[in-house]
């Protein structure tokens, strides 16, 4: 075969990008059946699909990077460039969420007896739980950091501790949350006060859990030495990802708990 003089890695026919897309659409279309016909089958049926097609596309991405060696520096700025791309999407995901809010809560319609929080509405005491998942995600990005600090110094030890600690906090954030939600006296459908913050925190909350599927794959690969000083950019994405959470919850936290109180 002839060999091809560019430095870029030339991607093999791969069934993962279309069986993903088709996984997807039957997941939204099963979460319409679950929630109108109480049907829960299918939805786990495809949950369970997407999961296992993932898994199967990230040993194919881990052997072309670590055991093939094609993630060359050209690979690698090409990825970093395509998550930061990721990133500004997602942020504009939840700067949508803020307007939204925002645009209900400064000017209220008559609907909602231009109160807001609408009447008989008991919000939550942004001193207590919130707080404490503020001070954890904050604890986190500290902790990632050190993480991504001792990696660099190749102090494989800490760094597994720096881990191991980051994954436990955002297990710890994600429990609080469930246990907030659980004392909540409102809920989704209360007006469009309840829609948009279950539907800013919520989403959140699943960017949290990715998160810290993100880190645990990480931390497997760090175990296995698939992770070094100098090819690490697995973890820098995961890192640059769960800064981007913590930012995300700083402003909801001002927005939706502190300022909305």
């Amino acid at each position: 075969m002839k060999k091809i003089n560019q430095p870029y890695f030339i991607l093999t026919l791969s069934p993962w990008p279309i069986l993903t897309s088709l996984n997807t659409f039957n997941l939204m279309i099963s979460n319409i059946m679950m929630l109108n016909f109480k049907s829960n089958m299918f939805f786990f049926f495809n949950l369970l699909m997407i999961i296992t097609i993932a898994f199967t596309w990230w040993r194919d991405i881990i052997r072309e990077s670590t055991f093939q060696g094609n993630h060359n520096f050209f690979i690698m700025n090409l990825i970093k460039f395509s998550m930061i791309l990721f990133i500004i999407s997602e942020m504009f995901l939840f700067i949508s969420f803020f307007w939204n809010f925002l645009h209900n809560s400064l000017a209220p319609s008559i609907e909602l007896g231009l109160n807001w929080p609408p009447k008989n509405i008991i919000f939550f005491d942004p001193m207590l739980i919130p707080l404490l998942n503020t001070i954890i995600l904050l604890t986190s990005s500290f902790t990632i950091t050190l993480t991504h600090f001792y990696l660099l110094t190749n102090n494989k030890k800490k760094t597994l501790m720096f881990m191991n600690l980051t994954i436990i906090l955002s297990i710890y954030f994600l429990i609080l949350q469930m246990i907030e939600y659980k004392q909540a006296t409102f809920t989704f459908s209360d007006s469009i006060f309840g829609s948009s913050f279950y539907m800013a925190t919520g989403f959140h909350g699943l960017h949290v859990l990715i998160g810290t599927l993100y880190l645990l794959i990480n931390l497997i690969r760090l175990i296995k030495n698939q992770i070094s000083f100098i090819h690490h950019i697995s973890f820098e994405l995961a890192a640059w990802y769960w800064h981007f959470i913590d930012i995300i919850w700083l402003f909801l936290y001002m927005t939706f708990y502190w300022w909305n109180n």
